[in-house]
């Protein structure tokens, strides 16, 4: 079974993760359990910041490398928080602030329109030149207030207006039909089979 290392310490993409790549004969190490630290994402596009992440978890394990950097969208907020999503309110890293400080730059604001965006990045080993790239989208709206429990980052807040419920109000196989993760990596995956790993 070949071996791919997750570029990610979040556990929210580790089990979503896990759940979409559960078909492949592939065995996910996420980077933690290879001692590999978290990587700098210094730049301001989501695919950059991805692949920085990939070659750095290739480097260190000398192992093929699967990197997202992802994030929340707003219209009305110019895209923001974009690829400051994770650390919106500042470090340390919280959901729970994060989503306050959204709703706080939300209020009164009549321009609702959001989207979860994800950029995939497959890298072979650390100086593949061709890396495999794909990315995802999830439309939405941002909600005037918390609801559901699953999911984890701002999913208490989007919307899916054809379903009526935030994503942390749907079950993880309603999400991995319609999330930007999902779709980037059915994407990502089509690639795969066409050049191999």
């Amino acid at each position: 079974m070949k071996k791919i290392v997750l570029a990610s310490n979040n556990a929210g993409k580790l089990k979503e993760f896990g759940h979409l790549l559960a078909p492949l004969a592939l065995e996910i190490v996420p980077q933690g359990a290879l001692n590999v630290p978290e990587c700098a994402e210094p730049f301001g596009t989501f695919v950059e910041n991805a692949l920085a992440k990939a070659r750095h978890a290739a480097a260190l394990t000398g192992l093929p490398a699967l990197a997202d950097d992802s994030g929340l969208c707003v219209a009305a907020l110019g895209g923001a928080p974009g690829v400051l999503s994770a650390r919106y309110a500042g470090e340390p890293k919280s959901d729970s602030r994060n989503n306050e400080k959204l709703l706080t730059a939300m209020a009164g604001q009549a321009d609702r329109r959001a989207w979860y965006y994800a950029a995939l990045v497959l890298v072979r080993s650390a100086d593949d030149p061709q890396p495999l790239i794909a990315d995802g989208v999830c439309l939405g709206e941002i909600g005037h207030a918390l609801a559901g429990d699953g999911g984890f980052g701002y999913d208490p807040l989007f919307v899916l207006p054809q379903w009526g419920k935030t994503v942390a109000q749907i079950s993880a196989e309603e999400k991995s039909q319609i999330s930007h993760r999902a779709k980037a990596l059915q994407i990502l995956l089509a690639k795969l089979q066409e050049t191999g790993l």
